[in-house]
């Protein structure tokens, strides 16, 4: 029996192989290849985790070039923003929609409004058609740039969550991008998400950091409003 350490991948799938630590070994079983067969298509699909659509998978089009948090991580993390903020009613954004797994869970956990931004046709239409499935009118798919979107938004949000690539070029400007220009209401977090070798600490409205596996989350607050006659805001 394999242990459930094996490490394999598709290509080793195709070719009839587990790798475990440093040996070799053949599938034991065609049992056993059905098996990992089932995981490998249920990785091509997208599944919301909690709230009136737990659960429902939708199949992912192989040509979308997205990297979709994990069921691991994204489950982990709306635990920890259900500790910080009340989903039901408030309105988001979802920044790098990918396939949109973030805004269907927010959804899905009653949000009474998301905007999503994803640049990629392939992608948005992905999200457009989930919509259609679902049959919910809260979601607004926008296609368009994300820093573009950001510099001429005037609306503001309970939430912003950013996935952007983990190579793109201006992701360690994102937060000055998101929490200098208003898109916070007052109290209001954004939630980054990147890999290991990003630090933002540093910055003057962060909070805290979350790490599942390689995936890693920074999140910031907005101060809460305060009454008039108040000190300024950090210098962002």
């Amino acid at each position: 029996m394999l242990s459930p350490f094996a490490i394999f991948s598709e290509e080793r799938m195709r070719l009839g192989i587990v790798k475990f630590e440093k040996q070799v070994f053949p599938f034991a079983s065609a049992l056993t290849f059905h098996y990992l067969c089932i995981i490998n298509q249920r990785a091509n699909s997208m599944r919301i985790i909690s709230g009136k659509y737990g659960r429902r998978r939708f199949d992912v089009p192989t040509n979308i070039k997205a990297r979709p948090t994990t069921d691991f991580a994204r489950e982990n993390i709306f635990n920890v923003l259900e500790n910080l903020i009340d989903f039901e009613g408030i309105e988001a954004l979802d920044l790098f929609a990918g396939t949109g797994a973030i805004s269907f869970e927010l959804l899905s956990r009653e949000c009474a409004r998301v905007v999503c931004v994803e640049i990629y046709p392939t992608q948005y239409n992905f999200i457009r058609k989930v919509q259609q499935q679902l049959g919910d009118r809260n979601l607004t798919p926008i296609k368009g740039d994300v820093f573009k979107f950001v510099q001429s938004c005037r609306q503001q949000f309970d939430l912003v969550f950013a996935d952007p690539p983990y190579d793109l070029s201006k992701l360690e400007t994102l937060p000055h991008e998101v929490l200098s220009r208003n898109l916070l209401k007052p109290g209001g977090i954004f939630v980054l998400e990147h890999s290991k070798n990003n630090d933002f600490s540093s910055h003057p409205l962060f909070d805290q950091h979350r790490s599942y596996g390689s995936v890693n989350f920074s999140i910031f607050r907005q101060p809460e409003a305060e009454a008039s006659g108040a000190t300024d805001s950090p210098d962002l």
